[in-house]
């Protein structure tokens, strides 16, 4: 009887043993490794996609474990880097640690350079971004029913995204993103003014400080009906066109597109590309000046902008700017 029992126990011993070594022991690749959970697999599916790659040692212990706690595994493409014990894949799954990759939109991109920047990152074509950021222009009709396109609208920050998300749904996220950040600054009326203001205030500087200025340059001019004739405008013209060359020619300054602000008055049709909060704020709040002209801090060598009432002023400030530039090519020399 003894010698039946310490059989019994020995055998007991050893399942658990086994057990603990399926469970506990840690499986899995010493290089990176991919896996698409499809959306619907059932866990005994999953369990067998996890075995077959040798990220766990017992597709049946899996599935009890997955019974046991009760809870759904989520679908898509999960990245293993290194041998983990059951219950760590286990949670991933369960919490939908899915694999994304990293992009960061820079404040002033425009929906070609975000398409460019998805296509760097390996998500899709260039051509399938800018194509969706046209024409799904309902993600954000409540707030600008007359956006010719998403552009912006898509909220400069570092994005987490899905590899398998389509042009669309990342775009959507980046909606959101703008969203929330109105909200959080108050922008609640007005949203096609104010955000094409701010994208032409982005483009013209990149000094914090210089933008509610820019701002009430442009606004000025607005309420005077003088074309705001800047330069940014007349390239995203020619990029809609898909003529850009690097730089602006005197056919580009000639152009009849209605983005092209020195032939039309008035606010572009849409903003020409994608600002950031404080270019934003700056829209919404600019400063109460009397300057009609400057010359922007991105074109000067000083690195700042120069502002001017007059058009006498600013020819002075024009010629001031030639003389740094010429400077600046000769090395700083006087």
């Amino acid at each position: 009887m003894r010698r039946y029992f310490l059989v019994l126990a020995l055998t007991a011993l050893g399942a658990a043993g086994a057990l603990a070594y399926l469970f506990l022991v840690p499986a899995g690749p010493q290089t990176p490794m991919f896996v698409e959970i499809a959306p619907g697999t059932a866990t005994w599916m999953i369990a067998g996609q996890l075995k077959e790659r040798g990220l766990i040692r017992s597709r049946y212990v899996f599935v009890a474990l997955a019974l046991a706690k009760g809870r759904t595994l989520k679908a898509g493409e999960y990245r293993f880097e290194h041998p983990a014990g059951m219950e760590e894949v286990w949670r991933r799954l369960e919490r939908g640690d899915v694999y994304t990759v990293t992009v960061t939109i820079p404040e002033g991109s425009n929906m070609f350079d975000i398409g460019a920047r998805m296509e760097a990152a390996g998500l899709g074509p260039k051509e399938a971004f800018v194509a969706a950021a046209k024409e799904d222009t309902d993600l954000v009709a409540d707030l600008d029913p007359k956006a010719p396109s998403l552009e912006g609208y898509l909220f400069p920050k570092t994005y987490h995204v899905d590899p398998q998300a389509t042009p669309r749904e990342v775009l959507a996220a980046m909606v959101r993103e703008f969203r929330a950040s109105a909200q959080e600054m108050g922008l609640t009326s007005h949203y096609h003014r104010t955000v094409t203001l701010a994208s032409l205030v982005e483009k013209e500087t990149p000094i914090e400080a210089e933008r509610p200025l820019v701002a009430s340059v442009f606004v000025n001019r607005l309420s005077r009906n003088m074309p705001l004739m800047t330069d940014p405008s007349v390239i995203y013209a020619a990029l809609l066109q898909g003529r850009y060359r690097g730089t602006i020619y005197e056919s580009d300054l000639q152009s009849h597109s209605s983005y092209n602000t020195y032939q039309h008055t008035g606010l572009p049709p849409g903003p020409i590309c994608n600002p950031g909060a404080q270019s934003l704020a700056a829209a919404m709040h600019p400063a109460q000046t009397d300057y009609l002209y400057f010359v922007a801090a991105s074109a000067d060598p000083s690195g700042q902008s120069r502002f001017s009432a007059t058009l006498e002023e600013h020819e002075k400030e024009v010629q001031s700017y030639r003389r740094a530039l010429r400077r600046a090519e000769h090395g700083g020399g006087h």
